[in-house]
């Protein structure tokens, strides 16, 4: 059977900082400069989740997007208006570089979407600024 890929788009908006508490000031900024910042810096973000699957006879679609949309969104809220290093647990030990976002992005919603018969997250695109952004797809 054909596989299809749908895709939508989803913003939010967070903080971050780069900081890694095993190297001096001077290196931290050095490789990482001016995200340094023990306030952080912010983005808004626009994430592109693209899920596969067969297209269903009856309705014509691979998905409801009314159900991806409320699937996603239950993971951005995590994200939204937060200060990624302190506000959600999985920037501890992880430096939120638009990189780790998206691969912490890809893992959450991948599970969630776990949850929907024949759908898989096939890719997401995950913007910082309208010129750079990081991509994760399945492999």
């Amino acid at each position: 059977m054909n596989q299809i890929t749908v895709s939508k788009k989803f913003e939010f908006s967070a903080s971050h900082r780069y900081w890694r508490d095993d190297w001096s000031e001077q290196k931290n900024k050095e490789i990482f400069g001016r995200c340094i910042s023990p306030y952080g810096h912010g983005h808004n973000y626009e994430l592109h989740v693209t899920v596969k699957g067969p297209i269903d006879p009856q309705t014509g679609m691979i998905i409801n997007l009314s159900t991806l949309k409320q699937l996603v969104n239950e993971i951005v809220v995590q994200f939204d208006h937060k200060f990624l290093n302190l506000d959600t647990p999985y920037f501890k030990n992880r430096i939120p570089t638009t990189e780790n976002i998206a691969l912490t992005l890809f893992d959450l919603i991948r599970e969630k979407l776990a949850e929907v018969p024949k759908i898989r997250l096939y890719k997401i695109r995950l913007y910082e600024r309208h010129d750079i952004y990081a991509e994760v797809w399945e492999s």
